[in-house]
């Protein structure tokens, strides 16, 4: 049985319902943006409907921890699809195969591919276009695949999830889909990031303190930028201000290689390797603020990440970092080295406006929570199944 909510109205269907999903990229110590929202949301949604057989297909052997309840069936497709080549062996072979055998009710992808040669009806969660509007950020053979394919995948999807309005305005204006078979789902933050009222004084900088930044080292998340405004920063710093950088480098950036070679102020950068946890938690928890002052985001979850543990924010001016951090905020256009540098200086040096954005940021942050994203995409589901009522 299946109860869904439409106009408000409550409906029920008398049902085992089959929903397959595309789970091939949860592999521990390497979750992101696109695999935490996998994570948080079907874990909710598989404990929420006992009811439901939820088929997960994974690309190599699963560990444990993503199989979420005794509702979940997983199943291992070859190859590995960790090329474009392999991708679309995996998705036009292995998950057709897959649908033909488990007859699924319908196809959820959370990382938005789909699988073209099959009928049943399916849904991509497409988080953002940045490899339709930046393809020089990305590997030349990945950005033509992302193009050629995910374009097809918009027209193919019965529905289509995404994390913030402004994704849909992007997804509806550059693929042609009407607007209402998009649903913005949002994103979350797990309940491990708090404020704790002793605040940690992290290992990593010595005791100094420090500007954070959370995420890939890829070109859209301004990286050169973030090098620039912190020395312009440290020419008038008298506190011994560190910059503590969490996550693994995911392409080549030889403009920022160089710059960061003759920083004058090289050693006060702290490469921290991947975080998560109670250990990420300490680490906002301790920072002057988060640096997070992107050029392209579909949502951007270290900012509310930040807002629970009461860090301030320095973000972006561009796409969807205006709309997620709201009043939270200093924001900032990626470009404005001075102007971000002057903002850290701000952030350091007036309490009064640290305390105000902390209060707005916990605000902020009650709006954008795990449990309304899984909600939402239930509602997209059962909107995909039951179109009428959508």
């Amino acid at each position: 049985m299946s109860i869904g909510v439409f106009n408000g109205v409550c409906i029920t269907y008398i049902c085992q319902m089959n929903i397959m999903v595309n789970t091939r990229l949860l592999i521990p110590g390497k979750l992101t943006g696109v695999e935490w929202f996998t994570v948080e949301t079907l874990k909710r949604l598989v404990a929420r409907h006992p009811e439901v057989t939820f088929t997960f297909l994974f690309d190599r052997k699963y560990d444990p921890q993503f199989i979420f309840g005794e509702n979940v069936v997983p199943v291992v497709l070859s190859p590995q699809a960790r090329h474009p080549f392999l991708w679309y062996t995996w998705f036009e072979y292995s998950v057709k195969k897959a649908i033909d055998q488990y007859q699924p009710d319908v196809f959820l992808s959370p990382d938005g591919f789909l699988s073209l040669r099959a009928d049943v009806p399916q849904i991509a969660v497409i988080h953002d276009l940045n490899f339709v509007h930046n393809p020089e950020r990305l590997p030349k053979l990945t950005g033509s695949y992302y193009r050629h394919f995910f374009e097809r995948y918009a027209k193919k999807a019965t529905r289509i999830a995404t994390v913030s309005e402004y994704s849909k305005r992007d997804i509806v204006e550059t693929y042609g889909v009407q607007e209402d078979l998009v649903d913005v789902v949002g994103n979350g933050a797990s309940e491990v990031f708090f404020f704790m009222e002793n605040k940690p004084s992290p290992e990593v900088t010595g005791g100094a303190p420090y500007f954070l930044f959370v995420g890939s080292l890829n070109p859209r998340k301004n990286i050169l930028g973030m090098f620039k405004s912190f020395e312009l920063f440290k020419e008038n710093d008298t506190r011994n201000h560190k910059l503590v950088i969490v996550g693994e480098r995911m392409f080549s950036l030889p403009k920022t290689k160089a710059f960061y070679a003759e920083m004058k102020f090289k050693d006060d950068v702290v490469f921290a390797g991947r975080r998560d946890g109670s250990d990420l938690n300490e680490l906002y928890n301790g920072a002057s603020a988060l640096w997070f002052v992107s050029h392209f985001e579909g949502f951007g979850i270290p900012i509310i990440e930040a807002f629970r543990a009461g860090c301030p924010v320095l973000t972006s001016t561009t796409t969807s970092m205006p709309e997620v951090a709201g009043d939270g905020a200093l924001l900032f256009d990626p470009e404005d080295i001075e102007g971000i540098a002057k903002g850290m200086e701000r952030l350091v040096s007036d309490e009064a406006l640290r305390e105000n954005l902390i209060k707005l940021g916990f605000k902020r942050a009650d709006y954008y929570t795990w449990e309304r994203a899984a909600d939402r995409l239930w509602d997209c589901i059962n909107n995909t199944l039951y179109p009428a009522h959508a």
